[in-house]
């Protein structure tokens, strides 16, 4: 943000998070989640390795002594497990802390985004404060937040800093090694997912699947009080990312009060007032970088660069001083990175950033620039649940100014005036909660939370699938000031702070680890022709020439508002083209928290019950998928 900073039918989708058919183990006091076992297939019928859809598992509870606290009951999932994140079949234990007053009966349950119960289960306690733990694992995938009374004392789960009360929450990555085949890297910088927020987070990063994130090379950073200060040669490198493991873009908006025209600290404002010097700099961050990256990042082609930072909110100079502050930083930076990749401008919507663009061509911008970026707040009254991105794609007067319209004109403009082969990185949106918000014990609701993992899932969908080759998640856990940008909940602040470490997903969250997973090493095949109006179709290849993954939701604005809530159950029917006509087999198909189902289809074609919440349908016949979908205007695949 400014200067900071999916389905089958109802009853598969039941089925996929263990709802309809579960089992009830009488030893524990527990109830599980049934299974399901069917084949996943590749394309043309042929049979491949069965798919068993996941399972949560809970054993007997145990008791022990606990500290006396205010509350009735309490619960969480306490582990080593940076963010309450789980791998598929780990064994993680669900602590529930009772302070009855008398002798009394437990009763917990643990569900998904979607209220379907995945275990639960009843046990006596003593009076006095007792720790109840259940020792689970699952390899159903997602969310889950576990609910928790007295029969007789009643209670529940107190809010805990921007969770609301009712729930405590954990998440269950997906294991798709079965389904997704395993993608070679060429470079690694052909990864597609980045993050702001979770700095330096390596466990929270892995378990969402995020291989990039910002290092601050900005001049007010590195000499904020003199010239000349920042030495190239030495260690300046954050230790997190000495393990090569998470890429940086590097920042450089940013100048400090003793280079600034108004001796005043400048982000995007006005240029510094001696250029020369500025180059200079930067060739020597340009220095540093071409040594890291071949030090800790052998296989990454290049270093990205982004120069400026939503400037269209900030920049008070000409446009002309505009192009000039660009050719000075990438004269300096090419000085002495033969790898560098110059980025900008990095304006707050897609169609700001095309704009810009358009209006720089005449002064020579584009010999200036290696790559664009933008961010992706693509509606003027905010990106939450009541503003998602296909709110004005239906409506012909409006669809330009939808997110898939923005990003459609800022491709035409890279082609029509910048060189081609352009990279194009969105390197911000997040989704929020709705305007007016605020955090407190009764919000946000389950509801409003389906719909901010919707949406946002939604969101990276199609800036992925109109053509950027880089998408960034916004934001790590809550903050301060804007309400609910947090994928995390933030457990020991009221009101989110940056840098928490106590925290706990959302379903934004688990929804982006299976996006990443599912979509990471992808190449983009764009829009599937020809869908009709109100549903959303985006088709990939796999690097190499590997399975096509197509992601397929819709959207229906007269279901989906904060009065009458965000519907999980509206549908619509479509018929997919995954292989030859004439020819029949079986898909895999994920939901949105990477839970797979196997659907036959007949003629080519596979029909899905679409929601709100996209799925991916996984398929080999790229032939097919090339020939039913367009290629983004001016993107190039890898």
């Amino acid at each position: 943000m400014k200067h900071m900073l999916i389905l089958l039918s109802s009853s598969l989708l039941l089925a996929a998070c263990g709802g309809g058919g579960s089992g009830s183990d009488a030893a524990s006091g527990t109830q599980n989640a049934g299974s399901n076992t069917s084949n996943a297939a590749s394309g043309g019928g042929t049979s491949a390795a069965a798919v068993t859809k996941g399972t949560m598992t809970c054993g007997a509870p145990s008791t022990s002594s606990a500290t006396a606290s205010g509350t009735l009951v309490s619960a969480d999932t306490p582990s080593a497990q940076s963010g309450r994140i789980f791998a598929s079949g780990a064994t993680f234990p669900v602590a529930i802390v009772t302070n009855a007053a008398s002798p009394d009966t437990l009763n917990w349950s643990i569900a998904d985004q979607l209220g379907n119960v995945a275990a639960s289960g009843s046990t006596p306690v003593t009076a006095g404060a007792v720790t109840t733990t259940v020792n689970c694992s699952s390899t159903l995938a997602g969310y889950f937040a576990i609910s928790a009374s007295l029969a007789n004392a009643g209670g529940q789960i107190p809010s805990a800093g921007t969770r609301p009360a009712g729930n405590a929450t954990f998440g269950v990555l997906p294991n798709l090694g079965s389904v997704i085949p395993a993608v070679t890297y060429a470079r690694q910088d052909l990864h597609r997912f980045g993050m702001q927020g979770e700095d330096g987070n390596g466990a929270v990063l892995s378990a969402l699947g995020i291989s990039w994130q910002l290092d601050h090379r900005e001049l007010y950073n590195m000499e904020p009080t003199a010239r000349n200060t920042f030495n190239p040669n030495a260690n300046n490198l954050d230790p997190f990312f000495t393990s090569g493991n998470v890429m940086r873009l590097i920042r450089l908006d940013g100048i400090p009060a003793w280079a600034s025209p108004t001796n005043a600290f400048e982000d995007e404002t006005l240029p510094p007032t001696d250029l020369a010097y500025y180059q200079d700099y930067m060739s020597r961050v340009g220095t540093e970088s071409n040594l890291i990256r071949t030090t800790y990042f052998p296989n990454q082609s290049a270093n990205y660069y982004q120069l400026t930072w939503e400037p269209d909110a900030q920049w008070a100079g000409t446009n002309a001083q505009f192009v000039q502050l660009y050719q000075t930083v990438y004269q300096g930076l090419h000085s002495t990175d033969p790898h560098a990749v110059l980025m900008g401008p990095a304006d707050t919507a897609p169609s700001g950033t095309a704009d810009q663009l358009r209006t720089l061509a005449s002064l020579g911008f584009a010999q200036y620039l290696d790559g664009v970026t933008t961010h992706g707040y693509y509606d003027i009254n905010g990106t939450s649940p009541s503003y998602p991105p296909e709110r004005q794609a239906t409506d012909p007067s409006t669809a330009s100014s939808s997110l898939i319209g923005q990003m459609r004109a800022l491709r035409s403009e890279m082609a029509a005036d910048y060189k081609p082969g352009m990279k194009l990185f969105q390197t911000e949106v997040g989704i929020s909660y709705d305007n007016g918000s605020s955090y407190g014990a009764n919000y946000p609701t389950a509801n409003v939370l389906y719909a901010q993992g919707a949406v946002a899932a939604r969101a990276h969908l199609i800036v992925l699938g109109e053509g950027a080759d880089q998408t960034w998640v916004f934001y790590g856990a809550d903050f301060p000031g804007l309400v609910g940008y947090g994928t995390f909940f933030d457990l020991a602040d009221a009101q989110g702070q940056y840098g928490a470490t106590n925290i706990s997903p959302k379903p934004a969250a688990m929804a982006v680890a299976a996006m990443t997973r599912i979509l990471d090493g992808t190449n983009t095949l764009g829009p599937v022709n020809g869908v009709p109006s109100g549903v959303y179709a985006y088709a990939f290849q796999q690097l190499n020439n590997g399975a096509v993954v197509t992601a397929l939701w819709t959207h229906n604005n007269d279901v989906w508002n904060a009065s009458a809530g965000y519907s999980s159950t509206y549908s619509t029917a479509y018929s997919l083209a995954v292989d030859a006509p004439g020819t029949s087999g079986t898909v895999t198909v994920l939901d949105m928290m990477g839970n797979p189902s196997t659907v036959a289809y007949s003629n080519g074609t596979v029909t899905l019950n679409l929601t709100e919440s996209p799925v991916y349908v996984v398929s080999n016949n790229a032939t097919v998928a090339k020939a039913n979908s367009t290629l983004p205007t001016g993107y190039v695949p890898n």
